[in-house]
């Protein structure tokens, strides 16, 4: 799966797109926890993830 499609799911829903990249490990779970508590923190966290890997 490309970057592309990968960060359009990750703006669309951040853990779902994180959860694709890196699995059910920690980053996951952060991305959880700042989709909760702010959807904009969400988003940037699950862009960086894809991002920087």
């Amino acid at each position: 799966m490309g970057n592309f499609l990968r960060i359009l799911i990750a703006i669309l829903l951040p853990p779902l797109g994180v959860a694709l990249h890196v699995g059910l490990r920690w980053p996951f779970w952060i991305n959880i926890l700042l989709t909760l508590l702010g959807y904009i923190p969400g988003i940037v966290h699950a862009v960086w993830i894809i991002a920087r890997r």
